[in-house]
């Protein structure tokens, strides 16, 4: 790794293939909305990971008005609660949210999904977070900061001693703009690259905790 962790005072976590696998929920809930909606399946998937629904849909449906917006954005997120059968915590979460506690680092979850969505999916991985910012919480969502700031915020912990932890690029985007060092995962670039939070557990156990 190529960033000193020691000035960390916080971790902020995105939900959806960070601390939660839900990628084969996503991806069905998506293909059935693309159907739905007469939208090709890939070109949903290739923009929807990470990216609040509505953002994701005025994309896929540029012509449609915002109650039209609001309405498909409703239809997908239904799609998704009720479908947890394979949503599992990823590699490395326990042993690196075991970590945390071990060291006092707060941390938070910060994510795309609503609060009923967020709430179902942790609980059926066997997380509790001690602060959750969902998409209802924020006026914009990612790719904008507000999340990662408010989750900053509401841990007492300026958001520069922050580490976001993120899977999309546009939670990587938003982890940058909010001023926080970034540690991305699946190949993608961030200050810390990852192979999986296992990694980023054994790197903090070898690191000093902030004062």
């Amino acid at each position: 790794m190529s960033v000193e962790l020691a000035g960390i005072g916080a971790v902020l976590f995105d939900m959806d293939g960070t601390l939660v696998d839900s990628d084969a929920a996503v991806e069905r809930a998506w293909k059935r909305w693309a159907a739905e909606y007469a939208v090709d399946p890939a070109a949903a998937l290739a923009i929807a990971h990470g990216s609040p629904a509505d953002r994701t849909i005025r994309r896929l449906l540029p012509d449609v008005d915002d109650h039209a917006v609001a309405t498909a954005a409703a239809r997908q997120l239904a799609l998704q609660y009720d479908d947890l059968s394979d949503v599992v915590a990823t590699p490395g979460t326990r042993e690196l949210l075991d970590t945390l506690a071990r060291s006092r680092l707060p941390w938070a979850v910060v994510t795309s999904a609503d609060a009923r969505l967020a709430q179902a999916r942790l609980g059926a991985a066997g997380i509790v977070a001690p602060v959750l910012v969902t998409v209802e919480d924020v006026r914009v969502g990612k790719p904008d900061p507000e999340g990662y700031l408010r989750a900053a915020a509401l841990l007492g912990v300026p958001v520069a001693r922050c580490l976001v932890v993120e899977d999309a690029e546009v939670g990587l985007r938003a982890g940058r703009a909010a001023g926080a060092l970034t540690a991305a995962l699946k190949g993608l670039d961030g200050d810390l690259r990852l192979h999986d939070l296992a990694q980023l557990a054994r790197h903090l156990e070898s690191t000093p905790t902030a004062p």
